[in-house]
């Protein structure tokens, strides 16, 4: 009798229907909400085009409104494991601005980490990498109907420096940051990546 129970619990959870992934898991898994990938100027308003503050202003985006904006409008390209977004930039040396980033993957504990470049136009390419949490939350539109935000939060940022050059690889919730190069003055062999 014990056997036959335990064939027919097997049974049914084989035939119920598997529970579709949700917009944080695919977030997650693939840096992409509804397929498309997050727009690589989010980093940009995240402050890696602020090199003067250590602090960034902006720490929350709403990644759907952002997906879906005029603002990271400009044409998105695949460069190997990299999502770069150019935009003019005509008072430049190579006249557009470019953001970029490679998704790492996400800790154990659910937050992803993106390594990130900005270039303003000139020489130099600054690199950045950064811890990111997601939710979603209830929000009101300009019609003061009620909509569900799915929010993009940076929560520490980790200045690799100009033109960095190595890797950065996930064990648990320790980041470890090995540079190929002679790294930047204070970037740190590994960092835990937890929420405040």
């Amino acid at each position: 009798m014990r056997r036959l129970a335990l064939l027919l619990v097997a049974l049914i959870a084989c035939a119920a229907p598997a529970q579709a992934a949700g917009p944080l898991d695919e977030l997650r898994r693939s840096f992409a909400l509804g397929g498309k990938p997050v727009p690589p100027g989010v980093f940009r308003d995240f402050g890696d085009a602020d090199l003067g503050d250590s602090l960034p202003a902006v720490v929350t985006i709403d990644l759907q409104a952002a997906i879906e904006s005029n603002r990271y409008g400009d044409p998105i390209e695949r460069r190997g494991d990299w999502v770069t977004q150019s935009r003019p930039a005509p008072s430049s040396l190579n006249g557009a601005e470019e953001t970029g980033y490679r998704y790492v993957g996400a800790t154990r504990s659910g937050l992803m980490i993106v390594i990130a470049s900005y270039s303003g136009g000139g020489s130099g390419v600054f690199t950045t990498l950064h811890v990111l949490d997601a939710n979603l939350a209830a929000g009101f539109d300009s019609d003061g109907k009620a909509y569900r935000r799915f929010n993009l939060t940076v929560l520490r940022s980790v200045v690799l420096g100009d033109r960095w050059d190595g890797a950065a690889t996930i064990a648990g919730d320790t980041i470890r940051i090995a540079t190929a190069k002679t790294a930047a003055a204070g970037v740190p062999k590994s960092i835990e990546a937890k929420r405040p």
